[in-house]
């Protein structure tokens, strides 16, 4: 009530805790798009999720276990383009390069669809002055280094998360 009361731009926090080419979109997406609107965003990325802020991304879709993933293919005539392929997990889990396939995929649909890329979307968040924080644990668990990462990455603990997102309008967990 007081931030609308003194007219201070809204704010949102997102915990972004995955690191699959799918999972990459909701926080940079819901980031820039809060950006862009005036908010004030910060976003902690931790355990898998701290992956997205790597130089080198080589983000994958992981199909196995995601029976809501829909499978339509990203090319030929338009009745091809909307069947939907459903595949059983027992072909994902086993069938050698089917989560590479699937990756290729998505990435052909986004393209096809005009859906800007991840890097891309990093991009804007960083330009645009989205507060992206690098949790500390995480890297001291998995064995990362601060200079695996891209430029203007703040390092912090949960108490640099939840020291923002208790101060915030919205925070979410993806």
């Amino acid at each position: 009530m007081a931030k609308k009361e003194t007219s201070e731009p809204k704010s949102m926090v997102l915990i972004a805790s995955k690191g699959t080419l799918d999972w990459a979109y909701p926080p940079f997406i819901l980031a820039s798009t809060a950006v862009a609107l005036g908010w004030n965003v910060t976003v902690f990325f931790t355990f898998y999720g701290l992956v997205l802020l790597r130089k080198d991304l080589d983000l994958k879709v992981s199909p196995l276990g995601n029976p809501a993933m829909p499978m339509k293919m990203p090319f030929g005539p338009k009745f091809f383009k909307n069947i939907n392929w459903p595949m059983p997990n027992l072909l994902m889990g086993n069938a050698p390069g089917f989560e590479d396939m699937a990756t290729s995929m998505m990435k052909k649909t986004f393209k096809t669809k005009g859906v800007a890329s991840i890097l891309e979307l990093r991009e804007i968040c960083v330009e645009s002055g989205v507060r992206m924080i690098g949790c500390q644990m995480t890297m001291d668990v998995f064995g990362f280094e601060k200079t695996d990462f891209i430029e203007g990455v703040e390092i912090g603990g949960a108490a640099s998360a939840l020291e923002s997102a208790g101060n915030s309008d919205v925070s979410m967990f993806i």
